[in-house]
C-alpha cells in the first residue's frame, strides 16, 4: 500500500471520526445503553477495517461511516419522539433489590446470580445486601443503589463519635449451599450456624437463598420463599 495514500486515508478517517463523535454526542462515548456500546465499536471497526483494505478508497470510508452515523442519529431522533421505540432501543432498568429483598426473578431474567450481584455491590462500596433498600440494574450494566436510611453516609465527626472497628460481612450460605470454608474463617462451626438459623425461624439452611454474618450486627438472611415472591 502506498504510504502517502494510507496517510491520506488516516487523516480523512480521523477528521471524519472526530466530527461524527461531536455530532452524535457524549451518549455514544459514555455507552449508556448496549446499543450505543455496539454502535461505537462498529463505527471504529468501519474505519479500522477500511484503512487496511487496498480496494477501499477514501470515498467508501466517508460513505460507510456517514451512513452508519445517520442511522444512529435516526435512532436517537425516533427514540426522543416515540416512547415505545425509546424503550425498545434503550431498554429499562431492572429492580434487583426492592425494599431490601432480592428479586430472584429479575436476577434470572438478566442472567445474573447472587455472586455477581454481590460483586457489583462491592464495586459500589457496599459490602452487604443488608445495607441496600433498592438496587437497580441500569441498561448499560451498571447498578444504582439507594441505601437504607440508617446506612446512609454520615461523618462521625459531625456527631462527635469515636472511631470504631470495621468488619467485612462474610457470606455463609449462598443459593442454599453452605460455605464451610467461610465458617472456618470466622471460627465457627455448622452447629453454631444451625442455632443462628433457628433463632430466625429457619430449620434447614437449604431453604436459605443468602445468609451473611457481620461482626457486631449478627446474621442477615433471606430465604428462597422471600426472594421468590
Amino acid at each position: 500500500m502506498n504510504i502517502m495514500y494510507l496517510a491520506w486515508e488516516l487523516i480523512a478517517g480521523f477528521i471524519l471520526l472526530f466530527v461524527l463523535v461531536k455530532l452524535l454526542g457524549k451518549k455514544l462515548i459514555n455507552q449508556i445503553t448496549p446499543f450505543t456500546f455496539i454502535a461505537a465499536i462498529v463505527l471504529g471497526e468501519l474505519l479500522g477495517n477500511a484503512l487496511y483494505d487496498e480496494k477501499i478508497g477514501v470515498r467508501y470510508i466517508i460513505f460507510s461511516m456517514t451512513l452508519w452515523a445517520l442511522l444512529l442519529f435516526a435512532v436517537e431522533v425516533l427514540g426522543q419522539k416515540f416512547l415505545k421505540l425509546r424503550k425498545a432501543f434503550e431498554g429499562k432498568p431492572s429492580v434487583l433489590i426492592r425494599n431490601g429483598i432480592v428479586n430472584r426473578d429479575q436476577l434470572k431474567k438478566n442472567r445474573m446470580n447472587i455472586n455477581q450481584l454481590q460483586s457489583l455491590l462491592r464495586q459500589s462500596e457496599t459490602f452487604s445486601i443488608r445495607d441496600v433498600a433498592y438496587c437497580y440494574l441500569e441498561a448499560n450494566g451498571s447498578i444504582s443503589l439507594l441505601k437504607k436510611s440508617s446506612k446512609q453516609k454520615l461523618q462521625q465527626e459531625d456527631i462527635n463519635l469515636p472511631a470504631q472497628s470495621v468488619y467485612v460481612p462474610v457470606t455463609l450460605i449462598r443459593d442454599g449451599e453452605l460455605l464451610r470454608d467461610e465458617l472456618v474463617d470466622i471460627d465457627q462451626n455448622e452447629e453454631w450456624l444451625v442455632n443462628q438459623l433457628q433463632m430466625q425461624g429457619v430449620d434447614d439452611y437449604r431453604n436459605v437463598f443468602l445468609a451473611e454474618w457481620l461482626e457486631g450486627d449478627g446474621l442477615f438472611l433471606q430465604t428462597f420463599e422471600q426472594v421468590s415472591r
